[in-house]
């Protein structure tokens, strides 16, 4: 492992403890080889990625730049390969990891409005936005979309779910409308309806905006 790889992957962690509230020094395990943790951030520190205060460790604006490109290449490429690819999900990590260190950032921007800017990767984690999410304009036709701009008559795959809500998961739960549901959709207006399996379902304009799914071609 490379001096870059070492330090990506400990930005990589520091990132991701930090997400969960954890910044206390104890907490990160960073060691790489031969390389002890307290070296590693030692050269993180010089390189001016981190900084160490009252025991914590906090990215800098240059580590913080740096970590965020880390983690969006990593799991926009997780949401291509599970929702594009449909890949093994013992395969999915290994193979997003790789990506991160090779795509480039105009790449990686394709690929996110290719996805429709997803805001999770498929274990929930946020996907830090872009530049495209911000402008959101899309360049090339999205393989997700959101369920209010899908296809009268279209059948699609429920990708995930972002409810305004968290009560609204359980009572779509209820509905049949998960991740992973195969619909076809019926009505856009005055109600949003949807067929799944021998069910119809109807949902509230508002809601299907929070639904995003991949057209299935038959």
């Amino acid at each position: 492992m490379t001096d870059k790889e070492r330090a990506d992957e400990a930005l990589e962690l520091i990132w991701v403890l930090d997400e969960e509230g954890h910044r206390e020094f104890e907490r990160f395990n960073l060691s790489s080889d031969d390389l002890d943790t307290a070296s590693l951030v030692d050269a993180l520190v010089q390189d001016d990625l981190v900084r160490i205060a009252n025991n914590e460790v906090h990215l800098t604006e240059k580590g913080y730049k740096r970590a965020k490109g880390l983690i969006r290449r990593q799991r926009l490429a997780e949401r291509l390969f599970t929702d594009v690819f449909e890949m093994a999900e013992d395969t999915v990590l290994d193979d997003a990891c790789k990506m991160e260190h090779i795509l480039s950032e105009e790449l990686t921007e394709s690929v996110c409005t290719f996805l429709g800017h997803p805001p999770s990767c498929p274990h929930g984690k946020p996907i830090p936005r872009g530049e495209c999410c911000k402008k959101f304009k899309v360049e090339i036709t999205p393989v997700v979309t959101r369920l209010s701009e899908f296809e009268v008559g279209a059948t699609g795959k429920i990708t995930f779910i972002v409810p305004s809500d968290p009560s609204r998961i359980s009572k779509l739960n209820s509905l049949g409308i998960t991740a992973g549901s195969l619909i076809k959709f019926v009505q856009k207006n005055p109600s949003c309806v949807l067929q799944i399996d021998e069910t119809t379902v109807a949902i509230d304009p508002e809601i299907a905006k929070e639904i995003y799914l991949k057209k299935i071609v038959t």
